[in-house]
């Protein structure tokens, strides 16, 4: 259960950050941006905000989310993505974020969120197929080279939630099962070789801490 402070959080944090879409904090060495609403999302649910914290760990980054203005008891999916807006590029499923009555959320994720951020295929293998709908998978991976992955999205969990909440029925690839709603919040006030992401560098945070 969240506090009432824990909620005005994304309101105050979003004020800091309508000068400047990205803020560092001295205190404990995290990064803290928002997210904006998608394009196909601002007609039907146009209040809706993002606030994203990343916060240095040892090893790892916690990175804390915390959305509101969304449909109330709604679950979305997150995701880590080459580009903020379609055709999206490379893109992993990070996890779900679930609002309560109030249409707020947060969630927090513990993994590599930083300029290291990125999907590689050495060659191809053999991927099991285990979902067949609107958008089966591949049987099969094609080779790349490191993609650099520095951008976030957020989707409508279901189609169902994103007609309830007035939006479009358009069915996408970004849920578990492959079958999800619209994009709802993104990271398209970063340009798309510049996404927030990459901000965030362990490798000068550590020799700047050890000098």
């Amino acid at each position: 259960m969240f506090t009432k402070m824990q909620f005005l959080a994304p309101s105050v944090l979003g004020l800091l950050l309508a000068a400047a879409p990205l803020r560092a904090s001295d205190a404990d060495q995290s990064t803290t941006f928002n997210m904006v609403v998608s394009a196909g999302a601002k007609t039907c649910a146009p209040n809706a905000t993002g606030t994203v914290r990343i916060t240095p760990a040892g090893s790892v980054e916690i990175m804390d989310v915390m959305v509101q203005g969304l449909p109330p008891n709604t679950d979305f999916d997150f995701f880590v993505l080459q580009v903020p807006k379609a055709p999206f590029g490379v893109a992993w499923y990070q996890g779900d974020i679930e609002t309560d009555k109030h249409g707020r959320g947060h969630e927090r994720f513990v993994g590599r969120f930083s300029i290291e951020t990125f999907s590689f295929a050495q060659s191809s293998a053999p991927a099991p197929v285990v979902f067949d709908g609107p958008f089966p998978d591949a049987s099969l991976n094609p080779p790349f080279n490191p993609i650099q992955m520095y951008h976030l999205g957020l989707w409508f969990g279901s189609t169902d939630a994103a007609q309830q909440a007035g939006c479009p029925a358009t069915i996408t690839a970004f849920n578990g099962e492959h079958n999800a709603g619209i994009q709802v919040l993104n990271t398209s006030n970063f340009a798309d070789d510049q996404g927030p992401l990459r901000e965030v560098n362990p490798s000068a945070l550590k020799t700047n801490t050890q000098n």
